[in-house]
């Protein structure tokens, strides 16, 4: 896993822009931090970071095969069948790495090797020869990839932040931005940053003199199911336990996320059970907060307290099994909240829940340099309230924005809420959301609508949660790894009819069955509960007291942006009774004054 940057220009020789390429590549390397290397020519300039987890002392990238330069982040999980057929065909290897593996392939296929691999990846090649840029990026969007114009061309970035490291660009916050961010809609494509761009998921940017064109490899496809239940179990089982069993390989030390619901006890057992014969116990991890037992009181996101699933969990599957107890006041710390908010790039998070999750990454990574995570099995299964619940099937608008009721990410200044217009953005959005959803003939009512929610969760809410895990992981140098993002498996289960997916009245039934012997009873048979947050008063009370800093500094910023008076109820409200989304627009007050304060945006509506 690593950080990758550069740009392509057509219009002026950019090696005397070396101290730029190298201030870029200098800002990933909290994604990198084992090595960093830069390449340049008149035309073109590639920075990297590394992580190094497979093959150390090879794999140095940019990496150069002829006329071909890589700049590769990811891992591709197939490199090993890959390098066979290469190598059939002529190719010869230095070194042992995947980034080598995917070199060669490029120069053999071309861009049309995005169809070839399997894995997380974002990466940007080089051609000498054509002067051509190309950016690629995983089916899923599980590693991130960003772009923007300059003059004669186009700079690219895992993160905005290196963008705004090149002379040409610089962090502005048009209208469009903020409504892009506020809304909660989660497209990609377009950015809160002005300018800024997303290479979409299964998607890729091809820069030549021609100009700059987009395009998609890979999506959503309708396609008919023909498997029984049983032999629908049984596939899924088998996808399962594939993108377990291929996302292993590391040459460092590696160990699962273990929450003791469902989706994690599940992956966590597949791999121990792959490590076992050779001797090796895996380490899983789970978060808590100090006194949460006592504290925790259930909200709408949460039925109850995961620390005891989650120890029952790694002694039947036999983990080397740790709980990181946090204390609910380090999430209030202005250093920790200031580095969560740097490594989003954006003020709209989800508070506390983010910061935890940034600190119990950091202590992994004291033990583990790579994670295999149970992300996105309730998007791939049905295992959201939204797919079960009648009223949110009947709603005309993105499920989520059911959960607390907000009309924005926070409550919007009624001068910049009326210049958004967010509530029609949001019809109009959906509509377009809802035209791309692929659908069969002759499918039932149900189904039909099954069928959006879930391409809806795939592509939109997915994409955020992501996100999320991929920057507070890699801003401590942490690869995380999602098996059910596997691309098959993900296929395989949007087509599975609705009724397969339900078949025991419960969410997740594939998932369910196939998971059964390998976790214990009470985890196969748990309600779906949510990443946990904090339940302490006095964090609350911390939090009212930094929301009212937020509103009183900056000259004036956020109280620009923020409607003070949907704020100041809560600031005063008894600590103790804040709602979850009450709690949620104080947190993302706090990020927005902490986002301003370090990225300083021009904001133009």
């Amino acid at each position: 896993m690593c950080g990758i940057t550069g740009w392509a220009s057509y219009h002026r020789d950019t090696t005397p822009l070396a101290p730029v390429l190298d201030a870029m590549t200098a800002t990933l390397t909290p994604r990198g931090p084992d090595a960093g290397g830069t390449w340049m020519s008149p035309t073109a300039a590639l920075g990297h970071r590394r992580l190094s987890v497979l093959d150390l002392e090879g794999g140095v990238q940019p990496m150069t095969a002829g006329d071909i330069v890589l700049s590769y982040s990811g891992e591709v999980y197939n490199h090993h069948e890959l390098r066979v057929e290469l190598r059939r065909r002529g190719h010869e290897f230095r070194t042992r790495s995947d980034t080598e593996v995917v070199l060669h392939a490029y120069r053999e296929w071309g861009p049309e090797v995005a169809t070839r691999l399997e894995g997380m990846y974002a990466f940007a090649v080089w051609d000498e020869f054509r002067q051509q840029l190309v950016l690629i990026r995983d089916r899923l969007g599980v590693k991130p990839l960003y772009w923007a114009e300059i003059d004669g061309g186009l700079a690219f970035a895992s993160e905005p932040k290196a963008l705004f490291a090149h002379p040409e660009l610089e962090p502005r916050v048009d209208g469009a931005g903020l409504r892009e961010a506020c809304s909660l809609l989660f497209s990609t494509g377009a950015t809160l940053w002005q300018g800024v761009r997303e290479v979409e998921p299964g998607g890729m940017v091809v820069l030549d003199r021609n100009g700059i064109t987009e395009s998609r490899y890979w999506q959503l496809d309708a396609r008919p199911h023909n498997d029984d239940r049983d032999a629908t179990i049984e596939r899924v089982r088998e996808l399962v336990d594939h993108a377990a069993r291929t996302q292993l390989e590391a040459d460092v030390p590696l160990c699962s996320l273990l929450s003791g619901g469902l989706d994690s006890s599940v992956i966590t057992a597949l791999i121990a059970g792959e490590l076992r014969p050779e001797g090796e116990r895996l380490r899983s991890y789970a978060v808590d907060y100090s006194d949460q037992a006592e504290q925790f009181t259930g909200d709408v996101l949460r039925t109850g307290h995961d620390t005891p699933f989650a120890a029952e969990a790694g002694a039947f599957i036999g983990t080397d099994h740790s709980t990181v107890v946090l204390d609910p006041m380090a999430l209030l710390d202005p250093a920790n909240r200031a580095a969560v908010v740097i490594a989003r790039d954006s003020p709209i998070g989800v508070g506390d829940m983010d910061t935890s999750l940034y600190l119990l990454f950091g202590e992994i990574r004291k033990h583990s340099t790579v994670a295999l995570s149970g992300e996105a099995a309730d998007e791939v299964f049905g295992g959201y309230p939204w797919f079960h619940n009648p009223k949110a099937l009947a709603s005309p608008t993105f499920p989520w924005l059911l959960v607390t009721g907000d009309e924005a990410a926070v409550p919007l200044h009624p001068d910049v809420a009326a210049k958004l217009d967010i509530a029609t953005f949001r019809d109009d959005t959906y509509r377009d959301a809802l035209a791309a959803v692929p659908h069969l003939d002759a499918e039932t009512p149900e189904e039909y609508r099954q069928r959006e929610m879930q391409h809806l969760s795939l592509t939109r809410w997915l994409r955020q949660l992501l996100h999320r895990k991929d920057r507070l992981s890699m801003a401590q140098g942490l690869e995380v790894r999602v098996p059910y993002c596997d691309h098959r498996l993900v296929e395989y289960a949007f087509n599975a009819p609705w009724a397969l997916k339900s078949f025991d009245g419960r969410e997740k039934s594939l998932l369910r069955a196939a998971g059964r012997g390998l976790v214990p009873e009470s985890v196969l048979t748990r309600p779906k509960n949510h990443y946990p947050a904090t339940h302490h008063p006095e964090y609350n009370r911390g939090l009212q007291a930094l929301a009212a800093a937020a509103l009183s500094t900056r000259d004036g910023q956020v109280r620009d942006i923020v409607d003070e008076t949907q704020i100041k109820p809560l600031l005063d409200a008894p600590a103790e009774g804040l709602e979850w989304g009450q709690r949620l627009r104080l947190e993302r007050v706090v990020d927005l004054a902490l986002w301003l304060d370090h990225h300083n945006p021009a904001i133009t509506l």
